[in-house]
């Protein structure tokens, strides 16, 4: 006995799977296959002694480092932005709300362009911090974390954003109804709700962190040991024609990455799993 389909507008599952399968291939795997089999290539001693010099230590400890530390910030002040930009209206949201992307269209050399430009030793922040503080910000890690910040702050909000705007004003208002506080209402109905979007984004956050380059390199100072991150030191490899070296400390790069990835979406996961209980 056949069983009628569906009809659908789009092809059948096969065919969509080999379409999905063989994309994903060839943009995806088919470069990381290569970068491994050249770090492969170096054999395990050669790999090892590659990435565990101190000089690639030290930046990875600065790229890791301040990547997630970028990202907590973000994954506050980005869920402040998006509490402000769903819950109220004010004179140019709009505005505000475009302002949000500007990351996004920004050219990442751009963008460092400007932050070192305002927060060198002479520029109209760096000057008051170094006067008012005698904190220097450009060409140290504190300007290292103002550039992964600076590039990593939409991805939290537009992340928060959409499911803030879809949560159900009812469950708030039952919440009130049966005499919850605000600050009850908040952190036992509203956040939880909140909070896989919230890890989500952070991850994405600290994603984009890792592998930023153009928007770095101009405030780092890029001093090795100091404030050197890893994209740059694979460029250096690169000029220095030490392509095993390279493909080596990326290969590390997208192992740690990963791994730190799975553990957030596994993360992610529990708490989507809890809060549906």
């Amino acid at each position: 006995m056949s069983v009628l389909k569906k009809p659908s507008v789009i092809p059948g599952f096969g065919l969509t799977l080999g379409f999905t399968l063989t994309y994903l291939g060839l943009i995806v795997l088919l470069p990381l296959a290569a970068l491994t089999i050249k770090a492969g290539g170096l054999g395990w001693s050669g790999f090892w002694n590659a990435v565990l010099t101190p000089r690639v230590l030290s930046a990875f400890q600065v790229s890791f480092g301040l990547s997630l530390a970028a990202a907590a910030v973000n994954a506050v002040f980005g869920f402040i932005v998006a509490w402000v930009l769903v819950r109220y209206r004010f004179p140019g949201h709009r505005i505000v709300d475009a302002l949000v992307d500007l990351p996004f269209a920004l050219p990442t050399a751009v963008a460092g362009i400007a932050l070192s430009a305002l927060y060198a030793p002479n520029g109209w922040i760096g000057k008051l911090l170094m006067d008012w503080f005698g904190l220097k910000v450009a060409f140290t890690p504190i300007g290292i974390a103002i550039a992964l910040t600076f590039i990593g702050l939409p991805f939290v909000v537009r992340t928060v954003q959409p499911i803030l705007q879809d949560l159900p004003p009812e469950e708030e208002e039952a919440a009130a109804s049966l005499g919850a506080s605000r600050w009850q209402t908040f952190s036992r109905v509203v956040f939880p709700a909140l909070l896989p979007a919230l890890v989500t984004g952070f991850a994405l956050a600290f994603a984009r962190a890792v592998g930023e380059y153009g928007s770095v390199i101009f405030i780092a100072g890029n001093m090795p040991g100091i404030s050197e991150i890893v994209p740059l030191l694979i460029v250096i490899k690169l000029e220095q024609y030490d392509y095993g070296g390279a493909a080596a400390v990326g290969t590390m790069m997208l192992v740690v990455s990963f791994f730190l990835l799975l553990i957030l979406n596994l993360l992610q996961a529990w708490m989507r799993w809890r809060h549906a209980r």
